[in-house]
């Protein structure tokens, strides 16, 4: 999903209002219900950004969808409607969760593990981040089984890899220097 500068601009007017009215943080959480559907649903994506449907479709469909959203993000389905810009609501609902949490003070930690990330593994894994970072975190679960085990930190530009594969591959190289 690309950020248009446009997605960026309605993001930072959508958080402007929640903030004024103090509704950031329930708006945050209609926007994270936006991303996982629009990405977990390509028949949703797709219909959203179909120029043949109909723009009062996409807006009927919208609201029959979320329909416990925040008076906030009503009123960015509208704004959408009115400039016929649905295709781009994935992108601005992610651009407003980053924002949310920059304004925050929150940091992202995304850990790659073989299998989803454990309690225990949880705790080591945030042990390890407040080494570098004196942020607030949350942790993004990425599963990918060709690391074979342990697991890769990856916070902003930071990167920590205590995978399996890694230290296989790091072996590799030894015995054949």
């Amino acid at each position: 999903m690309t950020m248009s500068r446009a997605a960026i601009r309605y993001a930072k007017a959508i958080l402007d209002i929640a903030t004024t009215s103090g509704k950031a943080e329930a708006v945050n959480n209609d926007m994270k219900s936006i991303v996982l559907a629009v990405s977990q649903n390509a028949e949703l994506k797709d219909f959203l950004a179909n120029p043949v449907v109909k723009i009062e479709s996409k807006k009927g469909a919208l609201s029959s969808i979320f329909t416990d959203v925040q008076a906030e993000t009503k009123s960015l389905f509208q704004l959408l409607f009115e400039n016929k810009r649905y295709e781009i609501l994935g992108a601005i609902a992610q651009q407003y969760n980053m924002l949310f949490d920059e304004s925050n003070g929150v940091e992202v930690a995304k850990v790659t593990t073989a299998f989803p990330i454990t309690a225990d593994l949880q705790s080591k894994v945030l042990a390890k981040i407040a080494e570098f970072s004196n942020k607030k975190i949350t942790i993004e679960n990425i599963v990918d089984p060709a690391i074979i085990g342990g697991f890769v930190l990856r916070v902003g530009d930071k990167q920590y890899n205590a995978s399996v594969a890694s230290k296989l591959s790091q072996l590799k190289r030894e015995f054949s220097n």
